[in-house]
């Protein structure tokens, strides 16, 4: 794993091999003199890991590591002993400092496995600090995630661009899975041990948005009662998903570009410089090349995140892939509620292949969700909401048709085979007989009844 690391040494040759052996494993590396210089560069920067002397002129690590601790998300710390102080060492640890090395290093080897293990145990926590409910939720098979035709050339192009660290903008509507994919190009990318973190960029409100996203420091704002690392800060080493980006005001696009283009934030209330050391994916259900011809999307913002487009088709276009999702989703939800069900019956699933989806995928799952709490061994019409039900007992809509026309031809039809016997027709198409009233005055059709 990658790191920002800071060294602290008074050794002018002890720090260039430190610096020399970290720097050919990948790492980041910033060099300070002694314990003052080395504060000045924590609170300057950030990092992932600092290694310090422990006898330094000035200040020694010691000292540095106390003075390091005002800021609570300090990094771990790594003091650098001679034999004969090792004792000293060891009682820090007892202070919260995580190792020691001691001098002349015995080979570049044990220092590469200590500053890996403990980049490793620091990006597992900063994980578990930014862990809610969208995190614990796990991917669908693959087979799921790009069902359908219309899908190959979407999964071929995630293919290429996972791997690298290019910015990635997803378009679709909403309820298409765009924040799914996200997470997939995530865990294909050499990113995918370091948190995802993702960001409904319209569920904020404006006003907190930009502390959400940069965190802020003590005393920043009323009711900033300590100092909070924002979304940005949690994602470091990972990646971070900007949802509804068409939905950031344009005071907040101009700080977001900034980020974007230097690679480096401030806290509100603070004057740290912070090294963004994510990357960026962004998703939205706009048209933001419309959006910038009407000033409410800034077009230079809006070239930074569109470096490698990708737009998710609507699932009105995937309409071979109906089945396969139905199945998932049935097992899904059945397994969570303790259910064993054979799966659905044709009529019903013709039904789900004929609706237009305006709400995708999520209606999708919402709509099996609730047939399998209702269902017995199968899905089958009756546990469908009742639109559904109208559409498996006659007339289907034609390719891109609406139901609503399909709706108003069954209920005719049902009318007439029961002589306009409402509660016949009503017990025909498995509704209630005053969901049919209203149907009836929602069509505009005669109100006349007709018992047997």
């Amino acid at each position: 794993m990658i790191g920002r690391i800071l060294i602290v040494e008074d050794d002018a040759t002890f720090r260039g091999l430190l610096a020399t052996i970290l720097e050919d494993a990948g790492h980041q590396v910033t060099l300070a003199v002694d314990g003052a210089e080395g504060l000045a560069r924590l609170q300057q920067e950030s990092f992932d890991l600092v290694l310090s002397d422990l006898k330094m002129p000035k200040m020694g690590g010691g000292e540095l590591f106390q003075a390091s601790r005002v800021d609570v998300n300090a990094p771990p710390f790594v003091l650098i002993t001679a034999f004969g102080t090792v004792e000293e060492a060891v009682a820090a640890i007892k202070d919260g400092v995580s190792d020691f090395l001691t001098k002349p290093l015995k080979d570049p080897a044990t220092l590469r496995a200590l500053v890996e293990r403990l980049l490793v145990e620091y990006c597992r926590e900063r994980r578990l600090l930014a862990l809610d409910e969208a995190d614990l939720a796990g991917l669908p098979p693959l087979d799921i995630l790009f069902a359908g035709a219309a899908m190959n050339n979407v999964r071929w192009l995630v293919g290429e661009v996972a791997p690298t660290e290019a910015t990635v903008l997803i378009g679709g509507e909403s309820g298409t899975g765009k924040e799914l994919l996200a997470r997939y190009i995530h865990l294909s990318s050499p990113r995918k041990s370091g948190p995802f973190i993702a960001v409904n960029c319209a569920a904020i409100p404006e006003n907190l948005l930009e502390s959400e996203l940069f965190g802020h420091e003590r005393g920043a704002f009323t009711g900033a009662s300590a100092t909070r690392q924002g979304k940005f800060e949690l994602a470091a080493g990972g990646t971070i998903m900007l949802d509804e980006i068409g939905e950031m005001v344009l005071p907040m696009q101009v700080k977001l570009l900034r980020v974007l283009q230097e690679r480096t934030f401030q806290r509100v209330g603070g004057s740290r410089e912070i090294h963004a050391n994510v990357r960026v994916l962004a998703a939205t259900n706009r048209d933001l090349a419309h959006d910038i011809t009407t000033n409410r999307f800034r077009e230079d913002l809006f070239y930074r995140l569109n470096v490698f487009p990708l737009t998710l088709p609507p699932l009105r276009d995937r309409r071979d892939a109906v089945g396969d999702l139905v199945d998932f989703f049935i097992r899904l939800h059945g397994r969570s509620m303790g259910k064993r069900l054979s799966g659905i019956t044709t009529p019903a699933l013709k039904a789900l292949r004929a609706y237009h989806w305006p709400g995708n995928i999520r209606e999708l799952q919402n709509v099996l969700e609730r047939a399998v709490i209702l269902a017995r061994s199968e899905v089958t019409s009756a546990e469908l909401p009742e639109i559904f039900q109208l559409a498996s007992h006659g007339v289907l809509p034609a390719e891109g048709g609406l139901l609503k026309e399909a709706e108003h031809q069954v209920i005719i039809a049902a009318l007439k085979a029961t002589a306009g016997n409402r509660r016949l027709a009503a017990d025909r198409l498995g509704i209630s007989r005053r969901t049919l009233q209203y149907r009836l005055k929602e069509y505009g059709l005669p109100d006349e009844e007709h018992e047997e």
